[in-house]
């Protein structure tokens, strides 16, 4: 097995390392999305109208999940599969920005995932609001050498455009949802409509060319909306919507009430991970009690909860009630990398430093942060750091030893202090002033890389679970971009739960 970035900086992708051969998947031509560019955050504005004057989402997945059902798909929502007590799977998430990093996971995905039933997408199918054409280079294209299956669950990006192409894509091409009767004038719904982004009326043409990319007969999947489980050997494996903005509808909530309950253990995919960045989100259900309440609920025997949305890796394993839950952030399926350098020093639900973990290492991720934003800015010497000196700085600010101990540690300066305080680096609660919380708040959401990362390590990861009768065993794997780890993709974090 090859180093990991746990192990050496060339196992994290440093150094003159050979790229990888992933542009020869990739179209001659790429749309680069970049979010700095004002028409790409003016097309993606649902989110924001949303939160202003109101959310309409729930009312729009009750329509889809009843054109479903009234075209023959189970009312359960629960899909039967024939898998053996032995199998794995595989977990992507937040996947489709269609250039070098969304490339740059396949090789490495096709290898790590032979054998595997199925695949799960945990958010952001496609990038930046869901358009149906899309698909075709950020979907097909990239995994169309994947001889199983793919699910899905919609992120908020999916969202923008009402959801029409992810239902067309993966629930057996849904035709569009009939027009509303319009809002009353004045009204918080009507000043909605009148800035709501909308799908372009010939948006789809594309579609029937780009399935021929995956068309094999072991490739297929139907599924009955955006919310379901998977009932697969051993284990139920449930998949909620959580919409525009990280919350489920009440009807969605009383369907998880009831999937959740029974003896099989069961596997949570979210849209929007529980615990984040040392913080605890337990989602709101509408009209009471949270997605957490249930996954805790020890009747329920709920042994992950996997969520999307934050493009990096983190584990919590939490205790509750005598067991382990184990609550993953695994959104590093493509998109432009979170960083997880702002993360402080974690102390959530009794889980600490010692116990979480994440990738990339948050050394890694200021480093990465310094060589991006010296480019920018064109001030490479002043703001870049090396891996060493970044590593340094964040035990530094703390408190804890390097994660990775290759080579004498660098020295600390008044240089990478800095550097560190101004692209956010996380410190220790204690010494976490009550203005700096905002602070890392606006950087994480403001002052993100975009999509201007056409150059290795670009730390992209991705799950696989195998899962026996005894138990399940999860790794995370990385993908730089780097030959070496596209040739044996290093795993960054592995963990075994048990089923009993």
């Amino acid at each position: 097995m090859s180093d990991s970035s746990r192990d050496t900086a060339e196992g994290a992708g440093w150094g003159t390392l050979e790229h990888g051969e992933y542009k020869h998947l990739m179209p001659h031509q790429v749309d680069k999305v970049s979010w700095l560019n004002p028409k790409t955050l003016w097309a993606a504005r649902n989110g924001v109208l949303a939160s202003w004057f109101g959310d309409p989402t729930g009312r729009t997945r009750s329509r889809w999940v009843a054109q479903r059902t009234a075209a023959g798909a189970p009312a359960a929502k629960v899909i039967q599969r024939d898998d053996p007590d032995y199998f794995s799977f595989m977990v992507i998430g937040d996947t489709g920005e269609g250039d070098d990093p969304q490339y740059a996971v396949v090789p490495g995905f096709l290898k790590a995932s032979q054998g595997t039933k199925f695949a799960v997408i945990a958010s952001d199918v496609i990038y930046p609001v869901g358009r149906t054409d899309d698909y075709g280079t950020k979907f097909f294209r990239p995994y169309q050498d994947y001889q199983a299956p793919i699910y899905a669950i919609p992120g908020n990006h999916d969202w923008y455009e009402g959801l029409g192409g992810f239902m067309r894509v993966f629930c057996d091409d849904a035709p569009p949802l009939a027009p509303q009767p319009a809002p009353r004038p004045l009204s918080r719904a009507w000043l909605r409509s009148l800035l709501w982004h909308r799908p372009h009326p010939a948006d789809g043409q594309h579609l029937t060319e780009a399935r021929k990319l995956r068309s094999s007969p072991a490739q297929q999947a139907v599924q009955p909306g955006p919310y379901w489980a998977i009932d697969a050997g051993p284990v139920r494996i449930i998949g909620i919507d959580t919409g525009l903005l990280g919350t489920i509808d009440a009807e969605q909530g009383a369907w998880l009430r009831e999937v959740s309950k029974g003896p099989l253990p069961k596997i949570l995919v979210t849209g929007s991970p529980l615990y984040v960045d040392g913080e605890h989100h337990p989602c709101p259900i509408e009209g009471g009690g949270t997605v957490d309440d249930l996954v805790r609920d020890p009747d329920h025997r709920y042994l992950a909860a996997i969520g999307g949305d934050i493009h990096n890796y983190q584990r919590y394993p939490v205790q509750v009630d005598g067991r382990t839950i184990q609550y993953v952030v695994s959104g590093g399926g493509g998109a432009f990398m979170h960083a997880t350098h702002t993360i402080p020093r974690v102390s959530v639900a009794n889980v600490t430093e010692q116990e979480f973990r994440c990738y990339p290492l948050r050394g890694d991720s200021l480093a990465f942060y310094s060589r991006l934003y010296g480019h920018r800015l064109r001030l490479r010497r002043l703001f870049t750091l090396t891996e060493a000196e970044a590593t340094a700085v964040v035990a530094e600010r703390l408190g804890i030893p390097p994660t990775r101990t290759q080579g004498p540690a660098a020295r600390v300066t008044r240089r990478t202090r800095l550097i560190a305080n101004l692209l956010g680096a996380g410190g220790r609660p204690e010494r976490t002033s009550r203005f700096r919380l905002p602070v890392r708040k606006i950087y994480t959401q403001l002052f993100s890389p975009s999509s201007a990362t056409y150059s290795p390590p670009f730390f992209k990861c991705f799950l696989r679970l195998d899962v026996t009768p005894e138990a399940v065993r999860l790794r995370c794997f990385a993908a730089t971009g780097n030959r070496a780890q596209e040739l044996d993709p290093p795993v960054e974090d592995e963990v075994v739960i048990p089923l009993t």
